[in-house]
């Protein structure tokens, strides 16, 4: 059970209500998981909600990449809920399910496209060691482009926002779904 909800609609301030309202009127139809702890402080709902439907659907980067570093993210923080939702998200975008199962394994994925492989490589060092080194910052720029590489950043830096807020606020996976070890 999370340690916080949602307030409920007929007892929001108007401010919490009109972030509410955006969150479901925008690209995802819903509220995501993490704004029902957002909405603690309207003000950082609403930037991270605006944040979050950029990165998640308006980047340069094509959907297969974003799920995979998403969840090279989930993986690095072991954000169940994180995990549970792009999972089936990285498959629809056309992700390798044995990429997806290495991930889950903390294995070497077996990478059938490059640029998977960077975006992979770049996720896991940013997370890890903290630094891109010099050549594969070069490789992701000449692959993807810079503003990719810039917007990678971004999506990283968010869906970190979103995994340590549903681990914090212990926003699980359902129960009949499979957890990462």
């Amino acid at each position: 059970m999370p340690r916080i909800v949602m307030p409920d609609i007929a007892t929001m301030s108007d401010e919490q209500r009109a972030v509410h309202d955006e969150a479901v009127a925008g690209r995802r139809g819903r509220v995501p998981a993490p704004m029902r702890a957002w909405l603690q402080s309207p003000q950082l709902a609403g930037r991270a909600q605006r944040l979050g439907e950029f990165v998640r659907y308006e980047t340069g980067l094509p959907a297969r990449l974003s799920e995979l570093a998403i969840l090279v993210t989930a993986r690095y923080w072991t954000s169940q809920f994180e995990w549970y939702a792009h999972k089936s998200e990285a498959l629809k975008a056309q992700v390798d399910p044995a990429v997806i199962d290495a991930i889950a394994r903390r294995e070497p994925p077996p990478f059938t496209r490059d640029d998977e492989h960077l975006v992979y490589r770049f996720s896991k060092a940013l997370h890890e060691d903290h630094v891109v080194s010099d050549d594969l910052y070069s490789a992701c720029v000449a692959s993807l482009g810079e503003r990719s590489v810039v917007e990678l950043v971004g999506l990283l830096g968010y869906y970190t926002l979103v995994a340590m807020t549903l681990n914090v606020f212990e926003f699980g996976a359902p129960e009949d779904a499979e957890l990462l070890a």
